[in-house]
This record gives structure tokens, C-alpha cells and sequence, in this order.
């Protein structure tokens, strides 16, 4: 991940390698999740970015999934109801990469 530690202002970078171990060609849809500080009464993970990656038998790809600040979904932001508006809190934010919320694959933390 790039960075590990952030502002919060500034693109991150989650990057994972994705490999059919299959006898097929196929595709998957990587998904990466986001872990709020549990101050802001977020739920556990909330899903802010994915690939869809066609992989032939055997084969390896690195996939890189951009995770934007500024960008409509503010994955990294919670609506605060006292002040009316959006937040970043500092804190470790977990991020979670997987087939699915209930199949994680990958962990690792972003200190905001």
C-alpha cells in the first residue's frame, strides 16, 4: 500500500497479487474495503474500490486499486451529524482485499 501513513488528502494506492490457480481462464472482481476508526461509528468494512481481472490458467497479475480522497463515495470520510458535514478522522483505518466482505484475503492498516 502507498502510503502506508497519509493526510488524508492524497491518492492511496492498494496494490495485491491476483492469481488463477485454476484449470480455466477466468475473472475475478478484487475488492478492497475500508475499516473506519471505530470512533465514528462506521460499520466494520465498507467497500471503496474494485478491479475486474481476466486471468488465464496458472497465470499472475499485480493489480493496483487507486483509492481517492476527493472522489464522491469520500471513502475515506463519515458524515458527521453534530457538525453537518463530511470528516476524516485520524486514526488506523483497516483495509481489507477480497473476493467478497466474508472472503478477505489481504489485511494491512492506513495510519491517517
Amino acid at each position: 500500500m502507498e502510503p502506508e501513513r497519509s493526510e488524508g488528502t492524497s491518492p492511496i494506492q492498494v496494490s495485491f497479487t491476483l492469481t488463477n490457480t485454476g484449470s480455466r481462464a477466468g475473472a475475478e472482481i478484487a475488492q478492497v474495503y475500508l475499516g473506519l476508526p471505530a470512533s465514528t461509528g462506521e460499520p466494520p468494512k465498507r467497500l471503496v474500490g474494485w478491479a475486474k481481472v481476466e486471468l488465464e490458467p496458472g497465470e499472475s497479475r499485480e493489480v493496483t486499486v487507486t483509492l481517492n480522497p476527493d472522489a464522491a463515495s469520500r471513502p475515506l470520510s463519515y458524515w458527521n451529524v453534530d457538525t453537518n458535514g463530511w470528516e476524516i478522522t485520524h486514526g488506523d483505518y483497516a483495509v481489507y482485499v477480497g473476493a467478497s466482505s466474508r472472503d478477505i484475503r489481504l489485511t494491512s492498516t492506513l495510519h491517517v
